[in-house]
């Protein structure tokens, strides 16, 4: 006996399909491939059509097929470029690919004419016209100034169009003078190719360049059809002098977290239809403004929303098959049998994505696919019929042998053999012929019910089967046992949220039959191991099935249901659970009657958890920030029974978003989803600007200071701010507005205003409401200028070889034009000019300063002068002073010393000044007892000193120096110790 191959054959099932191919024109690539896999049994076998006309694959032909793939060697534009499909055959059915589009890439030169040159007035906007040479696809662009590889930045002022190429300079300068060259790059996959065109030189006619408002030259089309999911790219650049700034607006909806970079260019990630709509670019200098809108309106290629599948079908059954695709526009949908179009035949009915068989045969068998189009492109989806003729066979679903039933229950026993058509059954128990009655129903699939069953049940139950193709049987043997019953069920009860609870439940059985106890919550059974330990079975006895509930939540409420289980039957008992806890969320937040400070909520009630609500709370945030902070309301305390209440002290002119809190006795609940967005109206402002100040500037001028005003206390549109001053002393005011709230100084010029002069100052703001309140009167100086007055008496001191004292009589304050900061010592070398000076500062009113870092020996000449924040002021009449000779640069020599008691004596060489060095006064002396204690100084006028030691003395560490009016000289360093007497 020879066993049968247990493959169940199948239809092709695409694995691989063609793809869209671009080839550039002269790569050294010698060949196209096209693939194309599918899995089938048995195997497929291929086909390829070009432009819907099946390719012939002859010997000495270009075309070959490489297992599914097609290969074209040495491919050319004029024969190749094409659609190409690949078809997937066997025994069982065929199905077409996709359709993949074979084109190819190229760049040719720019044109070799001259371009002309460029004149235009300095200051004024110019355009470059690309005009890039045929080519495909598209390119990207650069443009090149004199040469290669100095490619020009886009840097705001300039602005490469990536749409036509074009260079757009929006405010010439002097440095753009020079050629320019457009340079196009075709990228494909990894070649890349670039040209340039021929250079075009500009020359620029120098005028006084006047300041001209923005004028859009670079926009972006009317209409822009994009693709859902793909990047979408707006271009908008303007001509103005001073430099326009960009912005973009969606004019029928908010911006897009999708929305990436800025200025000249808007483009918009992923673009979905919420995207779609009215889109405005605007330029904007100081000169004016000017707007250009477009829509943008999304498309998108076809994409499944329901998919046929492989079927299995009876012989003369009916079938109805369903396919629906989403896109825009609309797909329309077609049928393929076999890969041949289906249209509405005899039995067959086709009516757009809907497929209808009557009376399957044989001959219906075969691969379908379903295909939706638009502009856009095509999908494909694939499916196989089987219809089957089968005698009943009851190999793979036997009647169960053994059937276990519960005295006085019900038993269920199916008949479910393979057959096709479908089979008309019979039931028997022995030789009975069964019929429906009050207790034995066979329903229309062939099931067999017993009902209210007694020990006289038991006996074989056989199932006949039987249509056009034949017979079979199968037999099962029933076995009636003790029914289950709850003897504890588990009892209602009341808790709150946090606490534990047991919920009782035993049970009696058939003793020959296992026992288990299942749980549900209003109808959905408890997986205690995903219950995050809220729920634990409370026993492991026999019988009994107790369920625990530990830390009780809201969601824990609900109808309770134990039922206790054996294989022949089960036994329920329910009992409810209220868990009492906080509020519910509030529903439907309403916000009307908007005001400038105030705003009329309405919500409606939310679950009350089974304790009744006391009060509610109201929150709101703005948009500067997202913190939730709890309202002022009217009436202050919102009683439970209200579903309307005020908010109040609210900020003119702000958007808010409110949300609504409920509580009771056992806690405030959740939150309401927050209301729509609304925005409060316009009021004048009620607060006066603060950090009023000001000084500095040149000549003439008043400066005037102030911190801007947050958004938050703005209350309208058109903030600016009005400034009142005068000069101290004077009764008329004079004002100035300044627009714009982030304006924070004001620039007051008049030839009148003197130096370092006193103004009253004031400050408030306004919006297109009104006015608000003035500021505290603040006292600001005009700009000062420098000192007119020079110090006086200055005198220098020379203090060592490198170190002087400088000190003068002080400026009178009446005469100062500023604020005096301090003094500018000037000291320059006997032979040097006066513009080679060093120079010390001092700060505030000290009259001397320590000059340090002079050469020795070395007359200066010194001078003083006050500065302030204007500069300095002139100098004082100049003094001399010279510099001391140095000390001498040799250190004492030949140091010995004698110990007598408790007393040391050091002795060493005098140290002789020569002539270009200071004389020597003495001697300075630093001894210590250890490399830790802290040395002592000691002074000889002579070439010898006495030191008092301890008793116990060994060692000590001395250094000895010359001094005099030159300084201290090089030291020399010892170690004396007790033992020896002599320095080396």
């Amino acid at each position: 006996c020879q066993a049968q191959s247990s493959t169940r054959n199948y239809g092709p099932v695409f694995e691989e399909q063609p793809v869209h191919t671009l080839f550039p024109e002269g790569s050294a690539e010698e060949k196209v491939t096209l693939a194309c896999r599918a899995r089938a049994s048995p195997p497929a076998t291929y086909r390829w059509k070009m432009n819907g006309t099946e390719i012939k694959m002859e010997p000495d032909s270009r075309y070959r097929l490489v297992a599914g793939d097609l290969v074209i060697s040495n491919p050319v534009k004029a024969k190749d470029a094409g659609s190409y499909q690949c078809v997937a055959s066997n025994s069982r059915g065929t199905i077409v690919s996709r359709e993949a589009s074979l084109r190819f890439g190229f760049l040719q030169e720019f044109s070799a004419e001259e371009r002309d040159p460029v004149k235009i007035t300095e200051g004024w906007g110019v355009m470059f016209a690309c005009s890039p040479p045929p080519h495909y696809p598209g390119l990207s662009y650069r443009w090149l100034l004199n040469e290669f590889p100095n490619f020009i930045p886009a840097d705001g002022r300039r602005f490469v169009s990536q749409t036509t190429g074009n260079l757009y300079i929006a405010k010439t300068e002097a440095s753009d003078l020079g050629n320019y060259s457009c340079f196009a790059t075709s990228h494909i996959d990894f070649i890349t190719k670039s040209v340039f065109s021929k250079f075009s030189r500009l020359s620029l006619a120098a005028e006084d360049a006047r300041q001209y408002a923005p004028s859009i030259k670079a926009r972006f089309p009317a209409d822009t059809y994009a693709l859902a999911g793909q990047m979408v790219t707006l271009e908008c650049f303007a001509f103005g002098n001073p430099v326009p700034r960009i912005k973009w607006r969606k004019l029928d909806g908010s911006q897009s977290s999708k929305w990436i970079g800025s200025e000249p260019l808007l483009q918009i990630q992923d673009v979905g239809f919420e995207d779609e709509g009215t889109y405005e670019c605007e330029a904007e200098n100081i000169k004016g403004r000017d707007t250009y809108q477009g829509r943008i309106i999304i498309q998108a290629q076809p994409e499944w929303l329901k998919v046929i599948t492989d079927t299995e079908a009876d012989i003369g059954s009916d079938l109805r098959w369903s396919c629906a695709a989403a896109g825009k526009p609309r797909p329309a949908v077609r049928w393929l049998r076999d890969g041949q179009p289906l249209t509405s035949q005899n039995r067959i009915e086709v009516s757009g994505g809907e497929l209808r068989f009557s009376k399957l045969v044989l001959e219906d068998s075969g691969m379908y696919q379903c295909v939706a189009e638009n502009k856009h492109g095509t999908v494909y989806a694939s499916a196989e019929l089987t219809v089957q003729a089968l005698a009943p066979d009851f190999r793979l679903s036997p009647v169960k042998r053994l059937i276990p039933a519960a005295r006085s229950g019900k038993v269920i026993i199916p008949c479910q053999p393979r057959a096709a058509p479908k089979a008309t059954v019979l039931w028997t128990k022995g030789t009975e012929l069964l019929i429906n009655s009050s207790r034995v129903t066979i329903t229309a699939d062939g099931t067999l019910i017993l009902q209210n069953i007694s020990k006289s049940d038991e006996g074989k139950y056989t199932c006949f089967a039987e249509n056009f193709m034949g017979k079979a049987n199968s037999t099962g043997i029933l076995s009636v046992r003790d029914a289950t019953k709850i003897t504890l069920a588990p009892s209602s009860a009341d808790i709150n949220v946090g606490e534990n609870l047991t919920l009782q439940c035993h049970a009696s059985h058939d003793p020959t039959m296992d026992l288990t106890f299942t749980w549900s919550l209003d109808d959905f059974p408890i997986d205690f191991d995903k219950s995050e330990g809220h729920y634990r079975r409370a026993s492991v006895k026999e019988a009994v099935g107790d369920l625990s509930i530990f830390n009780a939540q809201l969601k824990h409420s609900g109808r309770y249901t134990c039922t206790a289980q054996t294989v022949v039957d089960s036994a329920s008992e329910s009992a409810t659970l209220t868990v009492r806890g906080p509020p519910g969320a509030p529903g439907g937040v309403v916000v009307r009657d908007i005001s400038d400070t105030t705003v009329e909520l309405s919500w409606s009630r939310g679950f009350d958890n089974h304790s009744p609500i006391a009060r509610y709370i109201i929150e709101a945030r703005t948009l500067l920030s997202s913190k939730w902070k709890q309202m002022r309301t009217n009436p202050v305390n919102i009683e439970g029974n209200a579903e309307t209440a005020q908010v109040v002290n609210l900020i003119p002119w702000m958007d808010y978003e409110f949300r609504v809190l409920a509580s009771n006795i056992l806690g405030v609940g959740e939150p309401s989803l927050p209301s729509s967005k609304i925005r409060t109206k316009e009021a004048a402002p009620t607060v006066a600007p603060s950090g009023l100040s000001g000084g500095g500037g040149a000549p003439n001028e008043l400066i005037i200071n102030w911190t801007p005003t947050l958004r938050d206390y703005q209350n309208g549109d058109g903030f600016g701010y009005i400034l009142s001053f005068r000069k101290k002393g004077t009764q008329e005011w004079l004002t100035a507005r300044v627009p714009h709230a982030e304006s924070l100084h004001y620039v007051y010029r008049n030839e009148s205003i003197g130096p370092y002069t006193p103004f009253e100052v004031k400050i408030k703001a306004y919006n297109r409401k009104g006015e608000g309140p003035e500021s505290l009167t603040a006292i600001v100086y005009s700009a000062e200028e420098e000192p007119k007055v020079a110090p006086f008496r200055v005198m220098a001191k020379a203090v060592l070889s490198s170190e002087m004292d400088v000190s003068w009589e002080p400026v009178e304050q009446g005469d100062m034009t500023g604020v005096l900061l301090g003094y500018e010592i000037r000291y320059w070398k006997d032979g040097d000019k006066e513009e080679a000076a060093d120079r010390v500062r001092t700060a505030g009113l000290v009259t001397s300063a320590h000059v340090t870092g002079l050469n020795p020996n070395t007359k200066y000449h010194v001078s003083v002068r006050a500065y302030n924040r204007a500069g300095t002021g002139p100098p004082s009449p100049s003094t001399n002073v010279t510099t001391t000779k140095p000390p001498p640069k040799r250190p004492p020599g030949n140091i010995s010393w004698t110990f007598s008691g408790s007393t040391v004596s050091i002795k060493w060489d005098p140290v002789v000044a020569k002539a270009d060095e200071s004389a020597v006064t003495g001697y300075k002396m630093l001894y210590r007892q250890d490399s830790h204690s802290a040395p002592t100084l000691y002074l000889a006028s002579k070439s010898r000193i006495d030191i008092p030691v301890p008793e116990d003395f060994t060692h000590a560490f001395v250094q000895i120096r010359v001094t005099g009016p030159g300084g201290d000289g090089i030291p020399a360093e010892v170690h004396i110790l007790r033992n020896s007497g002599t320095y080396a």
